[in-house]
């Protein structure tokens, strides 16, 4: 049987989450300890990267070995035939669309959070051609230079290169402040970064999802933006899908990364999305 790097903590129905950027769960201990006084969280890794560097080579990873693997995960910790609550930030947001299509039997609800899936968007063109700049420039430039030309194209601002400038989002899909490259340092093309940007990225961003099986599947389904992301590209793309689909449309707190801004508050709403609010009891 392959192993499967994940954690799991609490108690109650089974709750698969999947983070952003290269799958690294770093930085979602809070959400995940609220999460878990109402779930059984098990939070999936992936590369492995919560245990430190990566042994071996990582190649182009693909949204459906992820979702493949993670249905695998839920078949290890689910009794035959019952089923999973799933969240997904970011690209592990891509993951668990393709998952609820592809194993729908496996999946209870899902929550994806900003999926920046480029495709189902009215200027998917321009869009394939920033994330293929992100991914020339990482390659030639190095994971700085990246993270520049990345979040002006999330913020949809034009790429003006130049001298760096720290920008909101130069936080898309990282780890928090200090996690990012060893030392403190720039991050490298090792760090969960550098491996986001050169491996996951563009085979995610340009992965189309199933909207024909998502329509089918839309009372199952809620797409998440982020009060703080109006414009921004990740919160454009969730628009889209809810539309393309007729999903739940559900405004969370904070940006892009409102699960590690607003954990409380974003675990909160996101059980309620779920399976609904707590009575005033507690319970």
């Amino acid at each position: 049987m392959p192993e499967f790097h994940h954690s799991v903590c609490g108690s109650g129905p089974v709750l698969l989450l999947v983070p952003g950027g290269a799958g690294h769960p770093m930085g979602l201990e809070g959400v995940t300890a609220r999460l878990a006084e109402r779930f059984t969280v098990v939070t999936y890794d992936p590369l492995g990267l919560s245990r430190g560097p990566v042994d071996e080579p990582v190649g182009d990873q693909r949204v459906e070995a992820w979702s493949e693997n993670a249905r695998r995960l839920l078949d290890t910790v689910l009794p035959a035939g019952d089923s999973a609550h799933v969240f997904g930030t970011s690209s592990g947001g891509i993951v668990a669309l393709d998952l609820l299509t592809r194993f729908p039997e496996r999946v209870r609800r899902v929550v994806a959070h900003e999926p920046p899936t480029v495709e189902v968007l009215p200027d998917r063109e321009a869009q394939r051609a920033m994330v293929r700049e992100v991914d020339a420039i990482c390659r030639t430039e190095g994971v700085a230079r990246a993270v520049e030309r990345l979040g002006a194209g999330l913020e949809g601002r034009p790429w003006q290169p130049g001298p760096r400038q720290a920008t909101a989002a130069d936080g898309a899909d990282a780890p928090p402040s200090g996690r990012a490259g060893e030392g403190g340092g720039a991050p490298g093309p090792d760090t969960p970064l550098g491996l986001f940007l050169a491996h996951v990225l563009s085979p995610f961003a340009t992965h189309a999802p199933d909207v024909d099986a998502l329509k089918g599947l839309s009372p199952r389904l809620a797409l998440g933006v982020g009060r703080d992301s109006r414009g921004q590209l990740p919160r454009r793309t969730a628009e889209s899908l809810a539309g393309l689909t007729g999903a739940e449309l559900v405004e969370f707190p904070g940006g892009h990364l409102g699960c590690l801004e607003h954990p409380v508050e974003f675990a909160d709403l996101l059980a309620g999305t779920l399976i609904g609010p707590r009575d005033r009891s507690g319970g």
